[in-house]
């Protein structure tokens, strides 16, 4: 095969993979940014600011990421996780812990309400006094139904993120298929060099060349001929 078609070939494909890359880059920009204001655009329609700095209770305070978006708008994937897990599953947590119940979740908490009623029925057929059933009962009731709306809450919130970070790995894919793309029009503007500067007789050969028979023989006729 002749050196300059080889090239050509070479070449050819270089560009056709580089389109391709480009055009993969092009997909992947058009949904990170899509996944970028989408996520921003339904954040900021709610309208949540986090508290400001000097607002923040101590044991807010201790949270790095409340600490960093203090008194700016929730709008963003990141700020999105740090509203769910430090702000709002925080003032869940010391829902729970005031009313009694330290640790408990919307589910566990049903168990619990559960087992109240099945007092406040005993203690209503034993004709027993029953304020003080009634009372830990609408308490009990109360916090879940705080669990829930907060659980509620924090599953959209995480929803989002989670569709932000989805945005932010096709980001990243993006500039890796832009990157390869230019390498390999760069390598196929080489070859288009070296197809210039080739000679058009240069030949190549490809695989492996067969033994010259005929030359073998050659040389084993004349060693019969010398030990003759």
């Amino acid at each position: 095969m002749k050196r300059r078609t080889l090239d050509m070939v070479f070449v050819a494909g270089g560009v056709i993979l580089a389109v391709l890359l480009g055009v993969l880059g092009l997909v992947m920009k058009a949904n990170a940014d899509f996944a970028k204001d989408y996520v921003k655009d339904q954040l900021s329609q709610q309208q949540v600011n986090f508290t400001a700095a000097d607002a923040l209770s101590p044991e807010e305070a201790a949270s790095s990421c409340l600490v960093e978006f203090a008194g700016t708008p929730l709008d963003s994937g990141a700020k999105a996780e740090c509203y769910a897990n430090d702000y709002i599953a925080l003032h869940m947590g010391e829902s729970a812990t005031e009313a009694g119940y330290p640790g408990a979740t919307y589910a566990t908490l049903g168990g619990i309400t559960r087992g109240i009623r099945g007092e406040l029925t005993a203690a209503t057929e034993a004709g027993q006094p029953t304020e003080e059933i009634q009372a830990r009962l609408d308490e009990a009731t109360a916090l879940r139904e705080t669990m829930f709306k907060g659980e509620t809450l924090r599953g959209l919130l995480l929803t989002s993120y989670g569709f932000s970070v989805f945005g932010e790995k096709g980001s990243q894919v993006q500039t890796v298929a832009f990157i390869a793309a230019l390498v390999l029009l760069l390598a196929s503007l080489a070859g288009l060099v070296h197809f210039a500067r080739t000679p058009k007789d240069k030949v190549v050969h490809l695989g492996h060349s067969e033994p010259d028979v005929s030359a073998h023989d050659a040389s084993k006729d004349k060693v019969l001929v010398g030990t003759s």
